[in-house]
């Protein structure tokens, strides 16, 4: 069993009070690492010294230019060891090798892109209405920013909040799941050996309370990003009253994935099997809400239950492997009540709707497509974080519209269609922060995302996630080279 240490201030440490917890392989059940359980003084150990590094030490004297190098860095050694840290990420999360190796490397791309964008940030100066004054703005980061990020895609989360942070000059306090850890400590090994000195990124892990608690509502604390779930978010807005800290979020969704009777149906139907089944749904953006116009419908879900019917379940590690297991035993659980009770209100499951047998583990659950005969149901709008997709049909455009907006959530949503009009009408209307039209899924450093409504407010991404993590300052500067009048009277 291997035994892991927290990266606090630039050293290797334990807990301060010895406490650890296990981590648990999903394909096998086994405990195969033990992790620090952070106390609350080991956090505010941490946030102070991300403070004094982000204003004392080398890092508050480097040139933009300089921040940008050592983040390059840190992007060739990720892709030079994408495989090892792909390796490390399916075996504590059970999550397909085949994705987390290619994630891995690929991720190395927003990190050069921030590298990039580091020296590419500036103020403008003011027209302003008075004379004799030049004034002007800059750009200074933030301080010290609370990055709280899930299992499900860590290193891809990691990378997306570490980018903008550490390119605007902040330093980062990096809180792990309490799920899968490990990825993102074997991530930190790199953080010295690509010239970023000691403080500036420290990573912490532990459980909501005391570790999150702390971390958020920690006075020297200037901002929180967080990705999860929607009930932990609550307590975090209630924790940053504490320091005012800025905050965004990023809270999942119950995304639509609409298809209409002129779609490419062979496009559309992998479109929605990647979509619902890659990860083992385990998305943040997974379309689990498919709304297929009735006249393609029965056509179109028999392909996709033939599909579902013939994936491959089994060892992650392994590249013929096509689904892989839950990670965590409370997705599981949930999982089953939900498709129970979609069943007592009406729904049809198509295929699935159990664990799969016969596999190293009881943490792997069948692909699932359920029919449902209206969006009542309990499970059309509820989250799964699972293999399951709830099905819904229309037949005209402004019902498909209507369908796909009776949500609580609005982080992703999906067109099929060959009509460019229609599509141009429908990701205007579609209430959701990122929608992709005839594709599904895809991603860049180029691109913002986020969403609205309950799946959170704030984006991550693009080059404007910089600039979110500074603020501007205005300076005055008076150009007159005759003294300052008095406003009193002369005595």
């Amino acid at each position: 069993m291997k035994t892991y240490q927290m990266l606090i201030g630039g050293a290797w440490v334990d807990a301060s009070d010895g406490g650890t917890f296990a981590t648990s392989n999903p394909s096998t059940g086994e405990e195969w690492a033990r992790v620090p359980e952070a106390t609350a003084e080991d956090i505010d150990r941490a946030v102070r010294a991300a403070h004094t590094a982000c204003y004392e030490g080398p890092w508050a004297q480097m040139t933009a230019t300089e921040r940008g190098h050592c983040l390059r860095r840190l992007a060739d050694l990720l892709a030079e060891n994408s495989e090892f840290f792909g390796e490390v990420e399916t075996r504590d999360t059970g999550k397909m090798l085949k994705e987390t190796r290619w994630q891995s490397k690929y991720i190395a791309e927003f990190l050069h892109f921030y590298a990039g964008a580091a020296d590419k940030v500036h103020g403008e100066t003011l027209p302003i209405d008075k004379p004799d004054m030049f004034v002007f703005t800059q750009r200074e980061p933030l301080g010290v920013i609370a990055a709280v990020v899930p299992w499900n895609s860590q290193m891809f989360l990691t990378a997306v909040k570490i980018g903008p942070a550490l390119a605007a000059g902040n330093t980062v306090v990096l809180k792990t799941s309490e799920f899968a850890p490990a990825v993102i400590l074997e991530f930190g090994q790199l953080f010295a050996k690509a010239g970023i000195p000691d403080g500036v990124i420290n990573i912490v892990t532990g459980h909501a309370d005391p570790c999150g608690k702390v971390l958020t509502s920690h006075p020297l604390v200037s901002r929180i990003s967080f990705t999860g779930g929607p009930v932990a978010a609550k307590h975090i807005l209630r924790n940053s009253t504490n320091n005012f800290a800025e905050v965004s979020l990023e809270l999942g969704g119950k995304s639509p994935f609409i298809v209409f009777d002129d779609a490419d149906i062979e496009s559309a139907v992998n479109g929605s099997v990647s979509g619902i089944f890659a990860a083992s749904g385990q998305s943040c953006v997974a379309g689990s809400r498919l709304i297929v116009h009735e006249d393609i419908a029965d056509a179109f879900l028999a392909r996709m239950v033939k599909i579902a019917n013939e994936a491959k379940i089994g060892d992650p590690m392994l590249d013929e492997t096509e689904m892989g297991p839950l990670c965590t035993y409370g997705q599981l659980e949930n999982i089953e009540q939900q498709v129970a009770k979609a069943v007592e209100q009406g729904g049809k499951v198509l295929c699935g709707g159990k664990r799969a047998e016969g596999q190293g583990s009881d943490m792997f659950y069948e692909p699932t497509i359920i029919d449902c005969p209206g969006p009542h149901l309990e499970i059309v709008d509820t989250e799964l974080f699972g293999p399951v997709l709830s099905v819904l049909r229309f037949r005209t455009e402004a019902e498909a519209l209507a369908l796909a907006n009776d949500t609580e959530h609005g982080l992703a949503a999906g067109i099929f269609t060959r009509d460019i009009a229609r599509a141009l009408r429908m990701s205007r209307s579609v209430r959701a922060g990122i929608v992709w039209v005839n594709t599904y899924r895809a991603v860049s450093p180029i691109a913002e995302f986020g969403g609205m409504k309950n799946s959170g407010y704030g984006r991550e991404s693009g080059f404007q996630a910089i600039y979110d993590y500074t603020r501007p300052k205005t300076v005055w500067m008076n150009t007159s080279s005759e003294p300052l009048g008095s406003q009193f009277v002369a005595r």
